[in-house]
């Protein structure tokens, strides 16, 4: 009895601690769409990892963003995003199946699961991270309007080492302001996204140069900037 009786206790404070988590998280959520997030996990793991080396950070609004940033982080990332709640679920299942046939388990992450990540997760390819990641997305979108999602994504995500946000790249990388950026430059930042660390703006590998010509081709198909115009 009294083994039973620890038992229910401890799942009782599981559950409690589990509980408090998620409240946190959907007030924080919640908080994040009118507050601009000071920080972001990834930002902060950084500077864990890298005290000595200085970071650059500096949040703009979306509308001090050249329009064709955003097109090319969806051209490039999410190219559904206008239309799905969060997660692509055919995207996933096509992952789910590629990595039982032994082919590797690919990210198939939208942008706005990349904001949840980038936001309050870890680094990682872990059926438990991408399912925490999956849910933190679906309630992201149905807390904030698409151009907010942007918004936040475009200033946390990582163009470099230490470079976070597309204020700081664009000056790190083109000595300008965010919303001088062309669509050449634009679709420049937007190739190194899938690996900033490997991947450089400055020193465009061939990769990245392919990456860019096609981003660019995307955007055109996708109708230019009139494709995000009804967000």
């Amino acid at each position: 009895m009294a083994k039973r009786s620890f038992v229910r206790k401890s799942l009782r404070l599981v559950a409690m601690a589990l509980g408090a988590v998620i409240a946190l998280m959907l007030l924080a959520i919640l908080l994040f769409r009118f507050v601009n997030p000071p920080t972001s996990a990834f930002m902060l793991a950084y500077q864990l990892d890298n005290p000595p080396r200085p970071l650059r950070h500096e949040w703009v609004p979306l509308s001090d963003i050249s329009p064709w940033m955003p097109l090319a982080v969806v051209a490039s990332e999410d190219q559904r995003f206008p239309h799905h709640r969060g997660v692509d679920v055919d995207a996933i299942r096509k992952a789910v199946s590629e990595y039982k046939a032994g082919e590797g388990l690919r990210g198939a992450s939208t942008i706005t699961q990349q904001t949840a990540k980038n936001l309050f997760l870890w680094n990682g390819r872990s059926f438990a991270r991408k399912a925490i990641e999956a849910g933190l997305a679906v309630t992201i979108d149905g807390l904030w309007p698409k151009q907010r999602v942007l918004e936040v994504y475009l200033n946390i995500a990582e163009f470099g080492p230490g470079i976070y946000g597309v204020e700081a790249a664009s000056q790190a990388y083109f000595g300008k302001p965010a919303r001088y950026l062309s669509q050449a430059q634009a679709a420049r930042l937007a190739a190194v996204l899938p690996n900033p660390k490997v991947l450089s703006v400055s020193s465009p590998s061939a990769y990245v140069q392919e990456r860019v010509d096609w981003i660019q081709r995307q955007m055109a198909q996708l109708s230019g900037l009139r494709y995000l115009e009804g967000l």
